[in-house]
């Protein structure tokens, strides 16, 4: 079984990146994923309640700074352990 550590993965995802927009996209969404990971929270379970809330927050006009991996509470988001 081979291990990649995050960056080297994210390095090798960034060969298939075959423009700008694509290679912004995919930094946008590695440090999404990354952050989360930096404060405690489950990537996956993190960016479920994220794509699950911000569409809330966008009809109602609320500030999305709530859903940033520091301040979101962590009911319902699994905690890396």
């Amino acid at each position: 079984m081979i291990l990649y550590s995050g960056v080297a993965l994210g390095r090798k995802n960034w060969l298939f990146a075959t423009s700008v927009k694509g290679a912004e996209a995919i930094a946008t969404w590695y440090t999404i994923i990354e952050t989360a990971k930096a404060n405690g929270l489950e990537p996956y379970h993190y960016l479920k309640y994220l794509l699950t809330a911000f569409p809330y927050y966008q009809r109602d006009g609320r500030d999305i700074e709530a859903l940033l991996p520091w301040n979101v509470s962590a009911d319902g988001i699994v905690k890396i352990s």
